[in-house]
Formats: C-alpha cells, structure tokens, sequence
C-alpha cells in the first residue's frame, strides 16, 4: 500500500510572502488522516512548520504517520525552506517517539498554570515595581537581541532569529509601555534593577485566553536569590487583576534552573516543540 498527501486547498499565500497548505494523508486513494504545512510568519519564509498531523485511529501504528511527515517535510523543501519546526503535545507519547526518531531534537516547551486561590506575596525584602518610560528605552533595545540570541545559540539562522525579534516586538509593544494588556515590572536591589518580568494576555487556542510571561530574566550575579519567584509571582497576580485564570510561558530547552521554578510553582508542559535541518 502507498502513502501519500492529497491537497485539500489551493496554495495559500499571504502578504508577507508566507504559504501554508492543508493535505489529506491517503493510502490508496483512501483517506487515513490529514496535515498542515506552512511556512511560519515568526521566523520568515525559510523556516517551515508541519502542524496537526493526525492519523485516523484504525490506521495508526502502520508507519502512515511516519511516511506522512517526511513527505511534508519535502514540500516544505521545494518551497525552500532550510529547517522544520512541529510542537506536540506533552501527553502524545507516540508523537514524540516519532519526532525523536525522524531525527527532531527538543528546542523549547510550552507551559501552562492554573491559577487557583489568592496569588502570594513576594518574599519579603525584595522590591517589585512597575517599569519606567526611561527604563523601557534602555531596555527594549536589549530585549530583542537577547531574544535573538536565545534562537541562534538553539541553531536558529541569524537573520529568521533577528527577524522573530522584531517581529514579537512590533506586535506585542506597538505602543511601548502603554500598549494595551502590557504590564512590565522590574525586581530592585540597592537601589538598581536585578531582574523584569514582561505579561500579557493572548489566546492560547480559539475561545480559550491565558495570561502570559513573554520576558522574564534576573542579572546572573543576582541568581539564585529568590529574584525570580519573586517576579513569576508578581505575573501571577498581575494575570489575576486582568481577570484571567490560566498562565502561560514558553521556556527554552536546557534552561534548566527555569524549568525547575516553573515546575516549583506549579506549571505544567503541555506541548514539546522540537526542529530540525532540512538538508
């Protein structure tokens, strides 16, 4: 029996210069499953994503949904793309045996907080205050490059990494410290900046909104001190007075002294995202 992608769709195209399409996954014609590619409009045209692979249940386990990703990942590569990312969910174990074994490795994890009861209190003696329009200046600047160098050191391609700065930059602050949903608060000691938390609200799924930590970072000499609860719990009650009760981060594979607070305070993954060289 052969495996193959059927379209279900035109060749979309955006204005950015981005494409997607949607595929029935077939075995003789028969419809077993379906797929999305797409090029992702974060990281440019190079970059592609293959989303919602999905086998029908009487199929699974016969190598279709095997077949079915290497054949996505070559449209992805006659549309020129250099490299594919997929995020699955963290309870799909046979999901992730498939993405390890076609050779994706773990770039990051999505993680999720439900927010029950009153938020707690920073410990005591560390000062947390708003953001100032001076401090946003000197800092944003900064902001995106360490963005971007998070994405290069995980073998990101310069320019897709730089662009995905920008771009999460231009979208969630297009009125800096006023843009709307944007709280920004910065962790004090001796008088000087040690640490910031940037939240938002977004929609983790449709109908489905969150709070979220876009940026959080403590100054390595200040590590280790409590900093960085601090902050994760000063996001939680900022999330709360905008009336949500989910919070939602992203943390980079590796960074583990974050993935341990995280999970300290009470987050869960809930998608694995993973990449690989399109050679």
């Amino acid at each position: 029996m052969t495996t193959t992608l059927r379209p279900t769709e035109p060749l979309q195209h955006s204005a950015d210069g981005g494409r997607s399409r949607t595929y029935d996954i077939c075995v003789n014609s028969r419809r077993v499953g379906s797929v999305r590619v797409a090029t992702d409009p974060n990281f440019g045209a190079a970059a592609g994503m293959v989303e919602g692979l999905r086998v029908d249940e009487p199929d699974r386990g016969r190598g279709r949904g095997t077949v079915a990703a290497l054949a996505a990942e070559e449209v992805l590569r006659g549309w020129g793309c250099s490299d594919v990312t997929i995020s699955v969910p963290a309870e799909a174990t046979a999901a992730l045996a498939l993405a390890r074994a076609l050779g994706y490795t773990e770039r990051s994890r999505n993680m999720l907080k439900e927010l029950a009861g009153d938020a707690s209190a920073p410990p005591p003696g560390i000062v947390v205050r708003s953001m100032t329009e001076e401090e946003f200046t000197a800092w944003e600047t900064g902001a995106k490059e360490a963005f971007a160098r998070s994405w290069t050191d995980r073998g990101v391609p310069e320019e897709q990494a730089r662009a995905k700065a920008e771009a999460s930059h231009r979208e969630l602050l297009p009125q800096g410290l006023a843009s709307p949903g944007t709280a920004i608060h910065v962790a004090v000691a001796d008088g000087r900046v040690v640490g910031h938390v940037w939240t938002g609200v977004r929609e983790l799924e449709p109908g489905v909104s969150a709070g979220y930590v876009y940026d959080i970072e403590v100054g390595a000499e200040r590590r280790g001190e409590g900093y960085g609860r601090a902050l994760m719990l000063v996001a939680e009650r900022v999330t709360r007075e905008a009336g949500e009760r989910l919070l939602g981060l992203h943390v980079f594979a590796g960074n583990t002294p974050a993935l341990r607070l995280y999970e300290s305070l009470g987050y869960r993954t809930t998608h694995v995202n993973s990449a690989k060289p399109l050679l």
